[in-house]
């Protein structure tokens, strides 16, 4: 399945068990001996909420929230019968998400995602700055000098305002980023070009799986801070362009609400 570009393979895991899911994500995501997919989700039963999910990237780390990858699983378990609910709780590592479904002749073709509120204590992200919130600062990383602002959606993030984002070395850049002493716990990087009024196109560095086409967290972490640095206007539509396509965040008081598309690509069998 995927959503923006997005891609995992999604397993579903209510009548089988994956004793080695970090070892299975690295065999299964590569794109060209295996069946090619930025990671695989697993899909298990919770006892706190309607499902609970568990995402580990193509180089086996386990993530603690995956924006693109819940709205697959919301749609997997409706489709398929298994929790036909329109207004649904998912288990994450990031605690409990509850979606809203729309639906399309009898399947789910987008849904809503109360992300939660945006952490941005630098401690709780986590980033190695002092103060109460990093919004603009400036530090060196490699050997130039970025303002970053820094976000937790349930993981870490970088947000970077530049010019035209076409034109980065992300292959370069990104790595600079994600091992970067100021991040212990890695980081995924997000930079922003301002579009206009509440549009904004990003492309992203996700730790432990490079550039890819979306990353929902990454795309509610950029409109984050595209507020916070009076580029876009609170408790409004957010338009966020990434590679694969648009998701739209809305940043609240309260919370940040995602919604985007999810899309089933095929089904089916593999040999391990």
């Amino acid at each position: 399945m995927q959503s923006c570009g997005n891609d995992y393979i999604y397993i579903n895991c209510f009548d089988t068990e994956i004793n080695s899911p970090e070892s299975l994500s690295v065999f299964l995501s590569d794109r060209h001996y295996g069946v090619g997919s930025d990671g695989i989700v697993l899909i298990l039963p919770s006892d706190k909420a309607d499902a609970r999910m568990r995402m580990f990237n193509l180089d086996g780390s386990e993530g603690r929230m995956c924006g693109n990858a819940i709205r697959c699983v919301a749609k997997y378990l409706y489709d398929n019968n298994i929790v036909r609910k329109k207004d649904m709780a998912i288990e994450t590592m990031s605690g409990i998400k509850r979606l809203k479904l729309y639906t399309q002749n009898g399947l789910v073709s987008s849904v809503r995602v109360d992300m939660g509120k945006a952490e941005l204590n630098p401690k709780s992200i986590p980033v190695n700055l002092s103060g109460e919130s990093i919004i603009a600062r400036n530090v060196v990383i490699g050997d130039k000098e970025y303002s970053i602002t820094c976000v937790s959606m349930g993981n870490p993030h970088c947000v970077v305002f530049c010019g035209d984002v076409d034109l980065l070395k992300l292959s370069e850049i990104g790595p600079l980023f994600e091992h970067n002493p100021l991040f212990p716990d890695r980081v995924n990087t997000e930079f922003v070009q301002v579009l206009g009024e509440n549009n904004i196109k990003i492309r992203v560095w996700e730790r432990g799986s490079g550039e890819t086409m979306a990353c929902g967290t990454g795309a509610c972490a950029a409109a984050v801070a595209s507020v916070l640095n009076g580029y876009c206007k609170k408790d409004e539509d957010i338009l966020v362009q990434l590679l694969g396509g648009d998701l739209i965040i809305r940043y609240t008081d309260n919370t940040v609400y995602m919604t985007g598309d999810c899309k089933k690509v095929f089904d089916g069998e593999v040999e391990i």
